[in-house]
């Protein structure tokens, strides 16, 4: 892959900050957006801001055209079998909520997850616990960190849940599930499933034919879109009997003085004013990344991480969250470095040498706290455009805050 050419399409990355070069490592977070996405959204606010399947003019229909085709742009990226199964949600939180709230969990249900879920996942069915007293199960991951199918079947079997929700690669190590085991096992039993492909979508390799999950969630700020825009993706039958979270213009059919009718997936998800600029500029987002391809992004990542890897092993006082073996982790780093406060270290790393890391518990404090790891960890996290003067500045800073006498 040719990461200086890909690194020209984006123009943060042609400037200095005071008068250092920079290197973006938290693209776990939210990734940087290419020229592509941010013309698209100009082009929007420039030519036709109008909104899209409410008024008749030329505006309008210019919108509806270009948020079709958004809509279709996006079912390419992860092989739906139609577009009306992408519905636009505002990320990936509001995606994985609206199914959990929506599908009509009851006391005594059982919902099973691994124990490496985000707060979007985690907060909301510790609230359906408490208020409609559903059973709520994490299955442990195994001791390297990986995840263990073994003991999800075995708990899949014996509980039977309804729901099964799994994020298809972890935020904190970056380890994959296999997803399609993972419906497999559940579909066995009757449970719906539900990804969480935050992490997983921006390597451009999501087939929702292949694994077959009911629902999968993603956030188009992770994969070069704009921000405030996500994805549900699902089995179009399954989508429309999910209830909203959102009522009121758009999304409805009919409404009198005493009732209403839902439209079907996906407009039921998509009520009031849209961000239309955003959603024109994700669909352009996820042909930008399926053309440099899965293989190439897939092989890119290992190869950054792998490099990072090896050079903070030679730092007696660096801790690599596991697992260790880098090709186990895509394009995520977390570390911790004896004696120093993660948010420290990513405060130095980024006023001495211009490295933008995460830092903390990453929006999966129960993971830590299961690992006694109170203050989180440190994170970089690799994209396209990063490359091995990247990882140089980053094993450089870890030098200086290590041995800040010896530079």
């Amino acid at each position: 892959m040719d990461e200086a050419r890909i690194r020209k399409d984006f123009p943060l990355l042609e400037k200095n900050i005071e008068g250092k070069r920079i290197a973006y490592l938290d693209s776990a977070c939210q990734t940087l957006r290419p020229q592509k996405v941010i013309d698209a959204l100009v082009s929007y606010y420039q030519e036709f801001p109008a909104c899209a399947g409410r008024s008749v003019h030329k505006l309008a229909t210019e919108v509806s055209i270009q948020v079709d085709l958004a809509r279709e742009r996006m079912a390419r990226f992860v092989n739906a079998s139609r577009s009306e199964e992408i519905c636009f949600t505002k990320n990936c939180t509001e995606a994985l909520n609206t199914v959990i709230s929506g599908i009509g969990l009851k006391k005594g249900d059982t919902v099973l997850t691994s124990d490496r879920e985000h707060n979007s996942v985690h907060v909301p069915l510790l609230v359906m616990k408490e208020e409609r007293g559903i059973r709520y199960e994490r299955v442990r991951s195994n001791d390297d960190g990986t995840f263990d199918i073994d003991r999800f079947g075995e708990r899949v079997r014996k509980t039977k849940p309804k729901l099964v929700v799994v994020c298809h690669t972890s935020n904190v190590n970056g380890t994959t599930v296999d997803a399609r085991a993972v419906t497999e096992i559940s579909h066995e039993q009757g449970s719906v499933v539900l990804l969480d492909g935050a992490q997983y979508a921006p390597g451009g390799g999501v087939d929702l034919k292949s694994i077959d999950a009911d629902f999968y969630a993603l956030s188009c700020h992770k994969m070069c879109g704009p921000s405030g825009v996500g994805v549900l993706a699902g089995k179009h039958d399954l989508l429309s009997g999910i209830r909203p979270l959102t009522f009121g213009g758009h999304g409805v059919s009919s409404v009198t003085k005493d009732g209403i009718e839902l439209m079907d997936a996906p407009e039921r998800f998509e009520a009031g004013l849209q961000d239309y600029a955003g959603i024109i500029g994700a669909g352009v987002a996820a042909e930008y990344i399926a053309a440099i391809g899965r293989e190439e992004i897939a092989s890119h990542l290992r190869r950054l991480n792998l490099s990072a890897t090896k050079s903070l092993e030679g730092f007696g006082t660096v801790e690599i969250i596991q697992p260790r073996a880098a090709e186990l982790r895509s394009g995520i780093l977390s570390f911790n470095i004896a004696g120093h406060n993660p948010h420290d270290v990513a405060m130095m790393l980024d006023h001495s040498d211009n490295v933008m890391i995460r830092s903390g518990m990453h929006c999966a404090h129960t993971w830590f706290e299961d690992r006694g790891l109170a203050n989180g960890s440190a994170r970089a996290s690799f994209y396209v455009y990063n490359d091995e003067e990247d990882v140089g500045q980053l094993i450089s800073g870890v030098g200086r805050i290590i041995r800040p006498n010896h530079q």
